[in-house]
C-alpha cells in the first residue's frame, strides 16, 4: 500500500520538477556595488534558490565611496556587513571584493579575479551589466566579466583554478540606456511571488535605500521612520508595469500568465559565451512556464 502511494504521488509530480531535483544549476550574478546584484536580478535568484539551485552575488568593489557622510573603511564595514544579511535574505551567498568604490578598473588583475570566481563556482550561468551605463563602475563591470567570458575555458589563463570544461551561458541584466544599443531582453522572468521577498532582502542595504540614494535625489527628508513604510517606498520604486514589449516576450515562455504578470526581470544573452537554445534557456530557467 505505501510503495502504491509513493507511485501515484510521483505520477502528480511534473518531471520537470523531478529532473530539477537531480541537476542542480550555479548561477553567479556580478555587480559592481553591494545592492546592484540585489537589484538586478534578487527575485530570479530566490526562485533559482527555492528550487534547490546555487546562487552567488558577487560585488566587484567594496562600496566604501557611496555614502553623503560616511566613506572609507567604516563605510566598507558597513556594506560589507549589509550584504551578508542580504545574501541571507535572498538565500545566496554574498562576496564582496575588496577593490574601492568608484575605482574599478579593467585591468589584468581585476580580469584574472572574475575568471576566477567563475571558475570556482562552476558556473552555469552568469549574470552581469552590459557595459553601457553612467557610473565607470558599472561599465567596467560588465567589460570585466565580457574579458572573462572565453577565458573561464583556457587552462593556461589563471591555472591555479582548474578550467572550465563548458563555457557558461552568459547573460546581461536590464538597464535603460540607448547608446550604442539599447537593451534587447531574450529571456523574462516573472518575481511576482517573491517580490516582496526581494523587497525585504534589498531593504538590509539601509545605508544606500534609505540613507544615499535618497541624499542624491533630493528626498532624504521623506523616508519613513518605520520598516513598513521604507519597505513600501522602495517596493513603491521597483513597481512598474511590465509593457506591451515585456508581456509579448512573457507569452513566449508563461502562456496566459503574461497578462497578469506586475513584476518581471528580463536578460539578454551575451554573444560571447555559449548561445543557448530555447530549449536549452527552459532547462536553464525552470522556474519558467511553471
Amino acid at each position: 500500500m505505501k510503495k502504491l502511494t509513493i507511485i501515484c504521488c510521483l505520477l502528480l509530480v511534473p518531471f520537470s520538477l523531478i529532473a530539477q531535483e537531480n541537476e542542480s544549476l550555479n548561477i553567479i550574478v556580478f555587480g559592481a556595488h553591494p545592492d546592484d546584484c540585489d537589484i538586478d536580478a534578487g527575485g530570479t535568484a530566490i526562485l533559482f534558490s527555492e528550487l534547490g539551485h546555487k546562487v552567488k552575488f558577487v560585488s566587484l568593489t567594496n562600496g566604501d565611496a557611496g555614502h553623503h557622510e560616511k566613506g572609507g573603511g567604516e563605510l566598507a564595514k558597513i556594506r560589507i556587513a549589509e550584504a551578508k544579511e542580504a545574501g541571507k535574505r535572498f538565500g545566496v551567498e554574498y562576496k564582496v571584493l575588496d577593490n574601492h568604490d568608484g575605482e574599478l578598473m579593467p585591468t589584468l588583475e581585476n580580469r584574472l579575479k572574475v575568471i576566477r570566481e567563475i571558475r570556482k563556482w562552476n558556473a552555469d550561468i552568469v549574470i552581469a551589466p552590459r557595459p553601457n551605463d553612467y557610473h565607470p563602475d558599472h561599465r567596467y563591470a560588465g567589460i570585466l566579466v565580457q574579458d572573462a567570458a572565453f577565458m573561464v575555458i583556457v587552462p593556461n589563463v589563471a591555472p591555479d583554478t582548474p578550467a572550465l570544461k563548458k563555457n557558461p551561458v552568459f547573460l546581461y541584466s536590464e538597464d535603460g540606456f540607448q547608446k550604442p544599443s539599447p537593451f534587447e531582453p531574450e529571456i523574462a522572468v516573472i518575481i511576482d511571488q517573491v517580490f516582496e521577498q526581494k523587497i525585504y532582502a534589498m531593504s538590509a542595504h539601509e545605508s544606500q535605500f534609505f540613507e544615499w540614494l535618497p541624499w542624491l535625489s533630493g528626498n532624504l527628508e521623506d523616508v519613513p521612520k518605520d520598516e513598513k513604510g521604507r519597505l513600501e517606498m522602495l517596493s513603491n520604486w521597483r513597481s512598474s508595469d511590465p509593457s506591451d514589449e515585456t508581456r509579448e516576450l512573457l507569452k513566449k515562455w508563461y502562456g496566459d500568465r503574461a497578462q497578469t504578470a506586475e513584476h518581471v526581470e528580463r536578460f539578454e544573452v551575451c554573444e560571447y559565451g555559449e548561445q543557448p537554445t530555447e530549449e536549452e534557456i527552459e532547462k536553464l530557467f525552470p522556474m519558467l512556464k511553471n
